[in-house]
């Protein structure tokens, strides 16, 4: 899976609401509006997430 082609998102991306699971650690970060922005990973500080 890339950024390229969707399936990515990272740390200051509006990826829109849903589930994104670190590709570090697994940690699960829900973002409840189109307009929030993917934080650092709360357990483990990676910018790396998969919807």
């Amino acid at each position: 899976m890339t950024k390229e082609n969707g399936h990515m998102s990272t740390t200051g991306e509006k990826p829109g609401k849903g589930a994104y699971t670190c590709t570090n650690c697994g940690q699960v970060v829900v973002l409840d509006d189109n307009s929030d922005t993917l934080p650092p990973c709360p357990r483990c500080q990676e910018t790396e997430y998969r919807p």
